[in-house]
């Protein structure tokens, strides 16, 4: 079983910056993929950004030049800036190993104009 933790979400003005960190432990496996997907009031669960399984990085068109994704040994996380009320949602951090995925609880991000 893996566990994943997510810390950094909050309140903060348009144009301003938060950064989210999902720490995985348990069962980790080093073959691996980590990503952040978001869900607002009323809409879908949506991809923001991911690791892919060869290392590279993978960006929504939303939020390409404002966040970026980085990770340390098995911690994922995403910093946001320039950020935008439209980004407000609930954050989830994502593993996915041995054909399983994993999810965070999710992080409240609210971000008022």
């Amino acid at each position: 079983q893996v566990q994943l933790v997510e810390s950094g979400g909050g309140l903060v003005q348009a144009g301003g910056s938060l950064r989210l960190s999902c720490a995985a432990s348990g069962s980790i496996f080093s073959i691996n993929t980590m990503g952040w997907y978001r869900q607002a009031p009323g809409k879908q669960r949506e991809l923001v950004a991911t690791f892919t399984s060869g290392g590279s990085t993978f960006y929504a068109d939303s939020v390409k030049g404002r966040f970026t994704i980085s990770r340390s040994k098995a911690t994922v996380y995403l910093q946001m800036n320039s950020l935008k009320p439209e980004d407000t949602a609930v954050y989830y951090c994502r593993r996915y190993q041995l054909d399983t995925e994993y999810w965070g609880q999710g992080t409240q991000v609210t971000v008022s104009s």
